[in-house]
């Protein structure tokens, strides 16, 4: 509940213009603080609002609030910083490079360089790179990667074959090694069902084929015909369940899962029906199964 103007702690006078417990309106979020919190941080554009002697020259909004245009969501975690100048965030928190942004607006160095992207060893972005949808690396992506950069050559290889010698231009024979993995496709399906079996109207149709696993194994299996556009630029060792395919044929997404190496370990499905007609007898089912497959 918001207090008035002439409601509250210490009453604001012309050596100090600003009360004790103070209101503000952060993008239509409504916070009300200490003002020894909002000037915490020396420097920082809060300290220097509410440090100024002329508080008319803030802005204000129709209750008398001081009023700040910027996320009011995000404003939240820059307000519990100014208390304790320590940051502590949920788990797998998706706004991380928008509160940076919201911290250098407020003038926080500090709170900037710990929002700031961490680098790996190999000066790669760390599990804060995708924040649209976060996930732990895989566990053996660095072996996977030395794996498909050694020169060494199984002996059973056969020269053009799945997992064949390759022959370099320096004359030296290395070996493609297929990673192993877990691809998932899944559709919702639905089909009509009258009183006579026969009548089968619409059967296992089929809107779109969905896929989830690592972007490259996707990307490998299915080429040109899997459509990123609800995840673009998903970088290839992440993973991802948004990928869909161009096509809606099930068995056409079996043949290059088939072609590639893969087998299926595991399916499952679930159903609903419902009348399609109050007056008649038509039902209709609808479906989400899901396909697991795995190469080694």
């Amino acid at each position: 509940m918001a207090l008035a103007d002439s409601v509250g702690c210490a009453k604001a006078s012309e050596d100090f213009p600003f009360p004790e417990i103070i209101e503000l309106n952060v993008g239509g979020q409504v916070y009300i603080t200490r003002h020894p919190t909002l000037v915490s941080v020396p420097g920082s554009l809060l300290w220097e609002m509410f440090t100024q002697k002329n508080v008319r020259s803030l802005a204000r909004d129709s209750k008398g609030r001081f009023f700040v245009d910027r996320d009011g969501f995000l404003f939240r975690y820059i307000l519990d910083y100014m208390r304790d100048q320590q940051l502590v965030l949920p788990d797998h928190f998706p706004e991380r490079s928008r509160l940076q942004r919201e911290a250098e607006y407020f003038m926080l160095p500090e709170l900037v360089k710990m929002l700031a992207p961490k680098l790996s060893k190999q000066n790669s972005l760390g599990d804060d790179q995708c924040q649209s949808d976060p996930e732990e690396l895989s566990p053996n992506a660095d072996a996977t990667r030395n794996l498909t950069s050694s020169s060494a050559v199984l002996p059973s290889a056969v020269a053009g074959g799945p997992g064949g010698a390759i022959t370099t231009g320096g004359g030296a024979t290395s070996t493609e090694v297929r990673r192993a993995g877990f691809i998932t496709i899944g559709y919702r399906g639905s089909y009509t069902l009258g009183r006579d079996s026969q009548t089968d109207a619409k059967f296992r149709r089929v809107a779109r084929i969905m896929v989830c696993g690592k972007t490259s194994l996707a990307k490998e299996v299915f080429g040109d015909t899997l459509n990123e556009s609800r995840d673009p630029d998903r970088p290839p060792e992440r993973y991802t369940s948004r990928y869909y395919l161009k096509f809606t044929f099930l068995e056409q997404a079996f043949d290059k899962l088939a072609d590639a190496g893969f087998h299926m370990v595991a399916c499952n499905s679930t159903g609903t029906c419902a009348f399609a007609h109050d007056q008649t007898d038509d039902r209709i089912w609808t479906s989400y199964t899901e396909y697991v497959f795995y190469r080694e």
